[in-house]
């Protein structure tokens, strides 16, 4: 009898039907590819500093190098049942079945969730800045932008979920692995704290804006890897990473200096996004609208 049948899972979830993979491989595995990408930020002799164009070049070229070689990590130590059972690039998170959903409703979902911050936005005009085509057109000709929006969510999102999350469900449960994975892409961005440093940054106050981010990050990549794991789509993180990265940090501050009346209900429109989020969360990202019976049950 499988494991399906003895805990009560649906029987369509692919990874109760092959053989368990042992957790120290795929954790060291998934904590090597974390390595790696790290490690291709800085394999360069370059005196610059990282947001010079030359730094983001060589990181771009870099980190390409490694999109190319971490799939070999998840071929190499898969289940041969596994690989028998999935195409390679759907364990991937590549696949056509339910792509136009996956693009759609986990990147209205986060509209949702950031809802306050887009309001705050909306009532100052800031907003008309996104449909002014002149400033998408300036947008793609910037290598940083290019970088925060387009290489950052596309490598980050492909090492730390498409390539991580097939290698950890194979010895974790899914709920587990989404809790698992987003402590190597958190802590993955501790190492800013050696760029601030260099820059002459107190140690103190690097440590601490280092670990906020490290916080923050993590907080994000739970959020990414369940939608990658409920979906079974790639394309779902990185948007919804690319437009986090859009919005920033929502600007307390700004909330802050509003008039009263204009707080208040933006404070009503912060809290009414998070719930609405938390309470549609489950219902928009049912695997069955996706057809993903690889990384979640239904």
């Amino acid at each position: 009898m499988n494991e399906t049948n003895e805990t009560g899972m649906e029987p369509n979830y692919i990874f109760d039907d092959v053989p368990q993979v042992s957790p120290l491989i795929t954790v060291s595995c998934c904590l090597a590819m974390s390595i790696l990408y790290l490690s291709s930020l800085y394999i360069w002799n370059n005196k610059h500093n990282r947001d010079h164009p030359a730094t983001v070049k060589r990181r771009f070229l870099s980190v390409t190098v490694v999109m190319l070689i971490t799939p070999v990590f998840v071929y190499t130590f898969s289940s041969q049942e596994l690989l028998d059972k999935v195409p390679f690039c759907n364990l991937l998170g590549l696949r056509w079945q339910g792509l136009l959903l996956a693009i759609v409703i986990p990147y209205l979902l986060t509209v949702l969730l950031f809802l306050g911050p887009l309001c705050v936005e909306l009532q100052n005009d800031s907003i008309k800045l996104f449909m002014d085509i002149d400033f998408w057109k300036s947008s793609f000709r910037n290598i940083l932008w290019i970088r925060n929006h387009i290489m950052a969510p596309l490598s980050e999102e492909f090492v730390f979920r498409a390539c991580m999350m097939p290698l950890i469900l194979q010895s974790f449960r899914p709920i587990t692995a989404v809790f698992i994975t987003p402590l190597f892409f958190g802590v993955a961005h501790v190492h800013h704290i050696v760029e601030r440093l260099s820059m002459g940054m107190e140690f103190k106050t690097a440590l601490l804006i280092s670990i906020s981010q490290m916080t923050f990050t993590t907080l994000f990549g739970f959020y990414s890897a369940y939608l990658f794991a409920r979906t079974g789509h790639f394309v779902a993180p990185v948007l919804v990473h690319a437009f986090c990265n859009l919005m920033g940090l929502p600007d307390v501050q700004e909330l802050w200096q509003q008039q009263l009346w204009k707080r208040i209900l933006l404070i009503i429109c912060y809290i009414l996004g998070f719930v609405a989020w938390v309470f549609v969360l489950p219902l928009a990202t049912q695997p069955s609208l996706y057809q993903n019976n690889i990384f979640w049950p239904y």
